[in-house]
């Protein structure tokens, strides 16, 4: 088969493609793209419970209709149990080319408050070349890369493909992961493409290589049978609400760090943004400082992590003068690629025992784990990622963390250590991603697809010339 450097040919069954020709097969594709994408953000697949289901099968009929459209052959729904279908498919490797999976998820976040959104979530909408509405970059954008880049080829790829596409990331991941480990043949292949993340800024490519863990728990505090009045008993009787918030407060020291024994700090080899970046990016308002110690990327890619996401508490408009007999809080942890989820569970949940006050009740349920993920650089996949990355955008790309979790891909390393996982997307970190305002960067999309299309060009090269 062709050569593997860009610029080049490389062969999709007996026609000649240049890198040319398939940017010009994305650039003429976007059409369809932008309304693919649009179609899809509009269908409103919240996969949480309390949301209607009849969306979310809608999702996953759309997408099983767009990846046969791109081509494939065999499209289908798969039940995945206790969750919503997955979208498979697949084509046959050409003799001696490699097989690629291709990963997004067709599920979304809710809404949450329709005051904040300026256009409506579910009605997409494009102004200036951006896209805006829950799901258009996470991870419909994924879907649409996919599907776009394998269109490029008319049908004729230059490596072997399947296609997972779930349908209750957001809520329930791990339920695939039981899949997968249950189902390794249906999945294997020599390279994996993660496309549910992005890049640190628009234009700016990046890949992936090393992904957070998370671990989540519900803390509870009890002190009193009842609530009691704050006049007749305050200053005596212990207050739910005030051990928990001791408790939590514990948890990180003046500067910020987590000084919980045994979550130590990493050192990330790569780079962030600057800290003027990242406020922008963040929104940090002026005069407040950014918490903990060490570099950004430390920080944000290295280390533990230690968020407070959630009270059940009375409300400020709901308040009553009452000392409370109950507290509760949801804490998430997020855990280096090194780290071990469970372990960590484990040595929060006795901090928090062993700094609880005054001798209340505590116990801790509904618990979430995950492991993190580090790629090993250098491999053939990566290296025609790279050369990918760097045509469609123009400048070589550079290798940075994520701070975010996507369950599936430390349970795919664990079940195909040989093959090389590359995690790539539109999803930049301005994107809004689970707030308000979610976007979608057209440009950046048509570049990733670009990237993605080279990419399986590239790499179907390699291989045969090996």
């Amino acid at each position: 088969m062709g050569s593997t450097q860009p610029g080049r040919s490389t062969y999709i069954g007996e026609n000649a493609v240049t890198p040319e020709e398939i940017e010009r097969a994305v650039e003429e594709g976007m059409p369809q793209t932008v309304e693919d994408l649009r179609r899809l953000v509009a269908i409103p697949s919240v996969a949480f419970p309390g949301h209607s289901e009849v969306p979310v099968l809608e999702a996953a009929a759309l997408v099983e209709r767009l990846l046969r459209a791109a081509g494939l052959p065999h499209v289908r729904q798969i039940p995945i149990e206790g969750s919503f279908p997955a979208v498979f498919a697949e084509a046959p490797a050409p003799d001696g080319a490699p097989t690629v999976l291709l990963y997004a998820h067709y599920d979304v976040q809710p809404a949450g408050d329709l005051a904040l959104w300026r256009t409506p979530p579910f009605e997409p909408t494009v102004v200036d070349g951006i896209m805006y509405g829950r799901g258009a970059a996470d991870d419909k954008s994924g879907v649409i890369t996919h599907v776009s880049a394998l269109r490029a080829f008319n049908g004729r790829f230059p490596v072997g493909v399947k296609v997972i596409v779930e349908g209750q990331e957001e809520y329930a991941g791990e339920r695939l992961e039981a899949f997968v480990e249950a189902n390794p043949d249906l999945l294997r292949a020599d390279a994996m493409v993660i496309a549910d993340v992005g890049n640190p800024q628009v234009g700016d490519p990046s890949l992936t290589t090393s992904l957070r863990g998370m671990a989540a728990f519900t803390v509870e505090v009890r002190t009193l049978a009842e609530a009691l009045h704050s006049g007749a008993f305050g200053g005596a009787a212990p207050d739910a609400l005030a051990a928990l918030m001791r408790m939590l407060t514990a948890l990180h020291d003046d500067q910020g760090n987590v000084r919980v024994p045994g979550l130590e700090s990493g050192v990330f080899p790569g780079t962030a943004p600057s800290e003027e970046e990242f406020r922008a990016l963040a929104g940090v308002l002026d005069g407040v400082s950014l918490v903990g110690g060490g570099s950004l990327a430390d920080r944000l890619w290295a280390s533990y992590a230690i968020t407070v996401t959630g009270l059940d508490v009375p409300t400020v408009t709901g308040a009553i003068n009452a000392v409370q007999a109950v507290a509760r809080a949801r804490v998430t942890v997020r855990i280096p690629a090194g780290g071990n989820a469970r372990q960590a569970l484990n040595d929060v949940t006795a901090f928090l025992e062993k700094v609880a006050p005054w001798g209340v009740k505590v116990s801790f349920g509904d618990f979430v784990s995950g492991s993190g993920f580090q790629i090993e650089p250098g491999g053939p996949a990566m290296n025609a990622a790279e050369r990918a990355l760097e045509r469609a955008f123009g400048r070589a790309p550079r290798q940075v963390g994520q701070g975010g979790s996507i369950p599936l891909v430390a349970a795919l390393a664990r079940q195909f250590p040989k093959a090389e996982i590359l995690l790539y997307g539109a999803e930049d970190d301005g994107a809004s991603i689970h707030a308000p305002n979610e976007r979608v960067v057209l440009e950046e999309l048509r570049r990733i697809i670009t990237t993605e299309a080279l990419f399986l060009a590239d790499y179907g090269g390699w291989h045969g010339a090996a």
